[in-house]
């Protein structure tokens, strides 16, 4: 009797669960959605589907995503660097600069782009911190991460990534290499 019990809803939920349209991979792949909102106030989403992060408006570029402080000084030196790469790569490249800071203002990161020729996009919302562990633990780095962590994907699967100071012209050349040129 007790068998009966348990086999019957047993055998119910595994019928069910086999009529939907997912693969069992697809249902074991981990998924969020994090809404992001830049200094003008333009919001964008970013999916994560596995190990792939996908900018909403970044489908068929290269994206870069920078994790940074305003009060880094590593921070601080790249911004011209990736500055210069996103004027080089125009509407081929999306830099996302995503800041871990908790109360830094929209003026103050504008005065950051200003002073430090950060020429990017920037991010400022709370689910910052939460899509920078999401992706630091994704590639490996873990949630105690240097900054800048740089990572760059394509049509929103993972290249490379870069953690402290890197040299602009080893970036340049993986954003060629991923662009096909």
């Amino acid at each position: 009797m007790r068998f009966s019990t348990l086999i019957i809803p047993l055998m119910s939920l595994l019928l069910l669960t086999g009529c939907g349209e997912e693969t069992a991979e697809e249902a074991i792949v981990s998924t969020a959605s994090f809404h992001l909102l830049d200094t003008n106030g333009k919001s964008y989403t970013v999916e994560k589907r596995g190990t792939n992060f996908t900018l909403d408006q970044g489908k068929k570029k290269v994206v870069l995503f920078d994790v940074f402080a305003t009060w880094c000084p590593p921070c601080r030196a790249e911004a011209r660097h990736l500055g210069n790469l996103q004027k080089k790569y125009g509407d081929d490249l999306i830099i996302m600069g995503i800041t871990i800071e908790d109360d830094v203002s929209n003026d103050e990161l504008e005065k950051f782009k200003k002073t430090y020729g950060g020429e990017y996009l920037i991010a400022n919302k709370a689910e910052n911190q939460a899509l920078a562990r999401s992706i630091a633990s994704t590639i490996g780095v873990g949630q105690q991460f240097p900054i800048p962590l740089m990572i760059l994907y394509k049509n929103g699967q993972y290249v490379t990534h870069y953690m402290g100071a890197t040299q602009e012209e080893i970036i340049d050349r993986d954003i060629a290499s991923a662009l096909g040129k």
